[in-house]
């Protein structure tokens, strides 16, 4: 059995004009979210094996609060470029070609439009738009990742920071 955790950058911030997209920072509101989305992932009962992330600025620091919430080290998020701006496919790819089948369970983050294609392919739910910091988690009945794609996807949850419990 493996778990997927598909989760959108925190609330980014666009004050510094000329900025690259690659580099911009969480904003205040992203500060706060992370952390409490990553603590209530934890609370939930969830662990981790892994974290992968693009390697974008909003999407790493989203992925470090969550680092923090379940005792990795920052050092240990693996980033893998091709999820920053990756589409439905290429999540499939990555999660395929990427992830090691010792991980039962494992946390993406990387960012719109490409996450809500992915979170909506999964069969799951439905959504216009993956709010940011929300959460999507999955379970497949595999043993390897290369099955994933292919495999049939059962709800585990989802959450974001303005969800009322």
């Amino acid at each position: 059995m493996k778990q997927l955790f598909v989760i959108r950058h925190a609330k980014s911030s666009w004050d510094i004009a000329g900025q690259s997209d690659f580099e911009r920072p969480l904003n205040e509101r992203g500060h706060r979210d992370a952390p409490q989305m990553a603590g209530r992932l934890f609370k939930s009962g969830t662990r981790l094996d892994a974290l992968v992330s693009s390697p974008a600025n909003r999407a790493l620091t989203t992925a470090q609060y969550f680092a923090e919430a379940f005792d990795f080290k920052k050092k240990d998020i693996i980033t893998v470029d091709r999820l920053y701006h990756a589409s439905a496919e290429t999540f499939y790819d990555v999660i395929a070609g990427e992830l090691k089948d010792k991980w039962d369970s494992v946390a993406i983050f990387s960012h719109n439009p490409g996450i809500t294609y992915f979170a909506n392919s999964l069969g799951v739910v439905q959504m216009d738009n993956m709010p940011t910091c929300g959460i999507i988690g999955v379970k497949a009945d595999i043993k390897s990742w290369a099955d994933f794609a292919k495999a049939g996807k059962e709800f585990l949850l989802i959450d974001y920071p303005k969800k009322i419990s």
